[in-house]
């Protein structure tokens, strides 16, 4: 029965999701909008946010350790993947991309099954944010209420990074004309590097940031970057406000569908998709490529 608590509570599961999904996903688009790749490892590098912060707070208790390690982790191994792999394939077809991103996500999985097993792991909230808050018509879970807070900084800080310092012009034009940006003595190896890096942070910042949510196993990055992707989609291929308003739309389909029925949450997503790809192919914010 739907009660008013009810659909405000999914409301609010909604806001939560769909915040976690503009972050995930903003990693997704900028990595796509710089270099050209579409990261099919982005799934499993939320993944290893979740495994390297999980792992961080069982050896110090502190969930603030857990995040920084669950973020910092995950920057390194996307800068390393993207040093030793992703460069020799920007020149590539996009179908040599996409295999090489989904292989070395394969790899990365069954390298976490093998040490950490297929159990579900858990990571408690911090005492801070323990328990639930009061919030008149219903008592709602207060870390999910302090995610949304932390995710809405997280994509305000990355926004002003890429948008509004010298990085972020350098990488756009380094986009448009690479040969007249090296010409300028920028060296634009060592930004796309940069780029990727901060892609694959805010993943796995995302992961470590929703496992005392969701309890971890190494296939929890399979589902989450289907969801990614749809977001995208409907937001617009290498749009950052794209992917922000693409994630509440789409955490506000999953939740509230649910709320009806859960077997139809991602039937309505992928309407939603479809919809907007028979209305505007370039997605709500995007805007036709170059190619």
């Amino acid at each position: 029965m739907v009660t008013w608590s009810n659909f405000l509570s999914q409301l609010f599961n909604g806001l939560a999701l769909g915040a976690l999904l503009a972050l995930i996903s903003s990693g997704l688009t900028i990595i796509y909008g710089t270099l050209g790749v579409l990261n099919l490892a982005h799934g499993a590098m939320f993944m290893l946010g979740g495994y390297a912060g999980y792992f961080a707070y069982q050896a110090t208790g502190s969930f603030i350790v857990a995040v920084i390690a669950g973020t910092l982790s995950v920057g390194v191994i996307g800068v390393v993947m993207e040093r030793l792999i992703i460069r020799h394939f920007y020149s590539r077809p996009p179908e040599d991309q996409l295999l090489v991103t989904f292989g070395l996500g394969i790899c990365f999985v069954e390298i976490i099954r093998y040490f950490f097993s297929s159990l579900s792991k858990t990571v408690p909230p911090p005492s801070l944010f323990s328990g639930i808050t009061s919030l008149g018509v219903m008592s709602y879970p207060t870390y999910r209420l302090a995610v949304v807070g932390i995710v809405t900084v997280a994509l305000l800080v990355l926004f002003l990074v890429l948008y509004r310092t010298r990085l972020g012009m350098i990488v756009r034009a380094g986009i448009e004309d690479s040969v007249m940006v090296d010409s300028l003595g920028i060296n634009v190896d060592r930004v796309f590097m940069i780029v990727f890096g901060i892609g694959a942070m805010a993943a796995g910042f995302a992961g470590i940031v929703n496992a005392p949510v969701v309890s971890l196993t190494p296939d929890i990055g399979e589902g989450i970057l289907v969801q990614t992707f749809v977001v995208v989609v409907i937001g617009g291929v290498g749009s950052f406000p794209g992917a922000v308003l693409g994630g509440l739309i789409a955490g506000e389909i999953i939740s509230i569908t649910s709320m009806f029925n859960p077997g139809y949450a991602y039937i309505m997503l992928f309407a939603a998709m479809t919809l907007v790809l028979m209305l505007r192919p370039q997605g709500l914010m995007g805007t036709l490529g170059r190619e």
